[in-house]
């Protein structure tokens, strides 16, 4: 697998920031991957996303998602929507010294003939040591050419420090 993942776009954050964007995506890759590594947000939240097309968040009702989490102190939950306004593929959990991270294929961003598909494995520890995980998808059901994400939290929390990268994947 060495130089396989060429790397495309990173987002280091180091102090409060309300959402990162990653842009970058192209017909070079089939499959690209965004991963993230010790992101910690400011209270209880998801990360949700949304695609960039020409580097703008879109933000029509067209993202169906289903994922099953997992709780180190609770049992599992199946979770899933259909037609939102983005995609709740990770969840924090007391994050204020907690961590998460991921990683998201992503698939036919570039083609605007296709929808826009993403898979999701996630993991998170929270303040209190207990564990969660995901295992997920979600679909952008708009046929049109993307070039990148945008990772966001509630609307009044942020994301107080991380590593977002995204990748391109090696033909």
């Amino acid at each position: 697998m060495a130089g396989s993942l060429i790397k495309i776009d990173e987002e280091i954050v180091t102090s409060a920031v309300a959402s990162v964007t990653l842009t970058g995506i192209d017909s070079t890759y089939d499959v690209y991957m965004l991963r993230f590594n010790n992101v910690v947000a400011s209270g209880d939240s998801g990360l949700y996303l949304r695609v960039t097309e020409s580097g703008t968040p879109n933000t029509t009702s067209n993202y169906d998602r289903a994922s099953k989490r997992f709780f180190s102190n609770a049992s599992f939950t199946n979770i899933s929507s259909t037609n939102a306004d983005n995609l709740d593929l990770a969840i924090f959990q007391s994050g204020t010294a907690g961590n998460g991270n991921g990683i998201f294929y992503l698939f036919n961003f570039n083609n605007a003939s296709e929808y826009s598909f993403i898979t999701a494995e996630t993991s998170n520890q929270d303040t209190r040591g207990y564990m969660s995980a995901g295992q997920g998808g979600g679909v952008f059901t708009s046929a049109s050419a993307c070039d990148g994400i945008h990772l966001f939290n509630f609307s009044t929390e942020t994301f107080t420090s991380g590593t977002f990268t995204l990748y391109g994947l090696k033909k």
